[in-house]
């Protein structure tokens, strides 16, 4: 007969049994990641420079090119739609020079790099490139810059502030485009008092030989009685229209300065100067343009 006491030492002998097995199981030792040391440099031996051979990858080259993203080009890439020289590439990290001819979808594509820059205009200078009067030009504050860039946008000669100026043709369309609504913010100052009744105006719309325009926003923001000081929203592309909208409402326009474009601002950038813009802000600047098809 079988008692607690043998089913107790049964289950005894069984833990007994499992210890002693664990025991002779040993774990080969394996080296960690950061196990391995690394071979000290050579005494008397400089370590090799890199060598800059001028030559950039195929994606970067077609990012550059204004045709889509990075990411986007390594997938044209896969598909097997971009050629050099003649041959069809399919190979990820391929470089190309500026020697190559480079084809995408049947289309030769430039070596320009693509620059995006942003300046704080001064007064005096014209920022259209198709000035009949040869006046100073806003392309002349650039200095020895390479690319040949477009201001999008432009502001009269006595306008100043943000301007946005790029050689990325296909970005300009798009910002540019009637069905683009591309916030900007100005800051005006006037002859006389503007009244509360034509800042109403000005949001309900005027109309002008080129139609319609309206503001998304007009109010005064001078201290106490000066109401000389406007500062106002629009997101039309027509060519000097604020000042336009202004004087036909009688105003005259002695100020008019630009503070924001398309979430780009003058912040840190003396009059007359400019930077080069971020890879940040030119993906932004690129997304703000999706919803267009052109």
């Amino acid at each position: 007969m079988i008692t607690n006491n043998d089913i107790t030492q049964t289950m005894k002998d069984k833990k007994n049994n499992s210890s002693d097995k664990k025991k002779s199981y040993t774990k080969k030792p394996t080296n960690k990641r950061g196990d391995f040391k690394k071979r000290p440099p050579r005494q008397g031996q400089a370590p090799l420079p890199k060598v800059d051979d001028g030559k950039i990858r195929l994606n970067k080259f077609l990012a550059n090119a204004g045709i889509c993203s990075r990411r986007e080009a390594d997938v044209l890439i896969q598909t097997g739609v971009v050629e050099v020289n003649g041959k069809i590439i399919t190979e990820m990290g391929f470089k190309v020079s500026d020697t190559d001819k480079i084809v995408c979808g049947g289309e030769t594509l430039r070596h320009e790099k693509k620059v995006y820059l942003l300046m704080n205009k001064p007064k005096g200078f014209v920022s259209s490139l198709n000035d009949p009067y040869n006046r100073r030009n806003v392309v002349e504050l650039l200095g020895k810059l390479k690319q040949s860039v477009i201001p999008v946008d432009p502001l009269g000669k006595d306008a100043t502030g943000v301007l946005f100026l790029t050689n990325d043709e296909e970005l300009v369309k798009r910002l540019t485009h009637p069905k683009q609504h591309i916030k900007k913010i100005y800051q005006i100052a006037t002859s006389t008092n503007v009244s509360k009744t034509h800042l109403q105006q000005l949001i309900n719309g005027v109309d002008l030989e080129n139609g319609l325009t309206k503001m998304q926003e007009a109010t005064h923001v001078g201290d106490g009685e000066n109401k000389k000081l406007i500062g106002v929203e629009i997101h039309s592309s027509k060519n000097n229209i604020v000042k336009k909208m202004f004087e036909h409402l009688g105003y005259e326009v002695s100020k008019l300065d630009r503070v924001y474009y398309a979430g780009l601002t003058k912040k840190n950038l003396a009059r007359g100067q400019w930077r080069f813009l971020t890879e940040e802000e030119v993906n932004l600047l690129k997304m703000t343009t999706l919803n267009v098809k052109i």
